[in-house]
């Protein structure tokens, strides 16, 4: 810590993590964290934004105010290490993952999260940028401002006239075109609840789950993500939609996938 500004600046940093981390990191977490401070020179994490049963999301700050998103797994509960195992056993890319162990369980789901992160980012896809896991931690793209987070698309569907729907209800429909046609990937958890929205544009998050196209189970996920996006579109948001019979020949329309491939730069990183 003392490349990042000596004694002082890092008794400071101490106080600003402490305030943030409440009790629920451990020693290990709290040197991990320490970790992905030095790597990408973050200076404070400034709040949860985020609070789930497993993990939490943080707003963090680093040189010349830029934000960043750091998603920390803090806790394997037994629900989650069963619900977890379908997504983890049948992807080739995570196979030998002994998830009787709490710490290799943790580190392999962050990782899965960051690689699927890339891969459809690299794609295209509108996601948060990815830019580090470290153990149990992920650094990515903050979508929001004014230090608040974007909110869910859940959150404010109500607010959104017709117009404005079906543009997202679009967005949405070529957003999965690009996991699948160009990532080469299937979200596997797809829905309102992990879409953010922010000047009109939506954002994919929560992506840990996302499988290959070679997973056993792939083509069922598919199947219940189309099912997911009409029950919201037409059942909850009231927008005249296309059967999931249609929805699928539309997300499976490669021929008309519209997502520029980006390239990644030196400094994302894997560790």
């Amino acid at each position: 810590m003392e490349s990042l500004g000596g004694r002082r600046e890092k008794r400071i940093k101490d106080k600003d993590l402490f305030e943030t981390v409440e009790e629920v990191w451990d020693r290990q977490t709290l040197l991990a964290a320490y970790e992905v401070m030095r790597r990408l020179r973050i200076r404070r994490f400034a709040g949860v934004v985020s609070a789930g049963k497993e993990a939490r999301v943080y707003r963090a700050v680093g040189r010349g105010g830029k934000e960043y998103a750091v998603k920390i797994y803090l806790t394997v509960t037994a629900e989650f290490r069963k619900s977890i195992q379908k997504y983890l056993l049948g992807d080739p890319r995570f196979q030998n993952v002994d998830i009787s162990n709490t710490k290799k369980l943790f580190f392999a789901w962050a990782r899965k999260e960051y690689r699927n992160l890339k891969r459809m980012w690299e794609a295209g896809v509108p996601v948060p940028r990815p830019y580090l896991v470290y153990q149990n931690i992920i650094v990515m793209e903050f979508i929001g401002r004014d230090g608040l987070r974007a909110p869910l698309l859940h959150e404010v569907y109500r607010e959104l006239g017709e117009d404005e729907l079906r543009d997202v209800y679009e967005q949405v429909i070529e957003a999965y075109r690009c996991i699948l046609c160009g990532a080469r990937l299937v979200h596997a958890d797809f829905s309102e609840y992990n879409i953010m929205l922010l000047d009109g544009r939506i954002y994919v998050i929560d992506v840990a789950q996302a499988v290959s196209l070679d997973h056993p189970n792939a083509e069922d996920f598919l199947l219940h993500d189309v099912y997911n996006i009409h029950r919201f579109f037409a059942r909850e948001a009231g927008l005249d939609v296309p059967e999931p019979r249609q929805i699928l020949e539309e997300v499976k329309a490669c021929s008309r996938m519209r997502c520029s491939p980006r390239r990644g730069e030196e400094g994302d990183e894997e560790g």
